[in-house]
């Protein structure tokens, strides 16, 4: 079976319909894991601004307040959140990235005539990586944020 070539007008060359065909039908996971990458952002985003609005209230604590003053050691301990909320958020927006290079990748080189499997494959599992990483440090801030509301935390 021959591949059909598509010729682009002005540009002097002709495009392999059945490869950028198969690029586009390769392209649906990677599109619906920019999705949830761009919805895990967000939650990322959310959660930040709470604790860094816990951090404010905090510090506006007065010293003199002694009714509210064993409040003042949490910071440290949402500090500690913030850190790893913001390295998931940094590693999210790198594996969004990592998916956004993967589609224009597949279809430049698709469009090009060229096999786009190997490198697409490894632009994945890298940004699948950055994805887990991302997902772990939420996990990490999950605990800290549960340790927080333990009832059973000593103070």
């Amino acid at each position: 079976m021959v591949a059909a070539r598509i010729p682009v007008v002005g540009f002097g060359m002709s495009v392999d319909a059945d490869q950028l065909s198969t690029m586009i039908n390769h392209a649906v996971a990677p599109a619906f894991m920019l999705n949830a990458v761009a919805a895990l952002v967000a939650v990322l985003v959310n959660r930040i601004s709470g604790v860094t609005q816990r951090i404010r209230s905090l510090r506006e604590i007065d010293e003199n307040d002694v009714a509210r003053a064993w409040l003042k050691p949490e910071i440290g301990e949402l500090r500690q959140r913030e850190i790893l909320l913001n390295g998931a958020l940094l590693l999210a927006v790198l594996a969004g990235i990592g998916v956004t290079f993967l589609l224009l990748f597949g279809f430049v080189v698709a469009f090009l005539g060229y096999r786009h499997e190997p490198g697409a494959a490894v632009l994945f599992v890298a940004a699948l990586c950055f994805l887990a990483a991302s997902l772990f440090r939420f996990l990490q801030d999950i605990r800290l944020s549960k340790s927080e509301h333990d009832d059973h935390r000593k103070r």
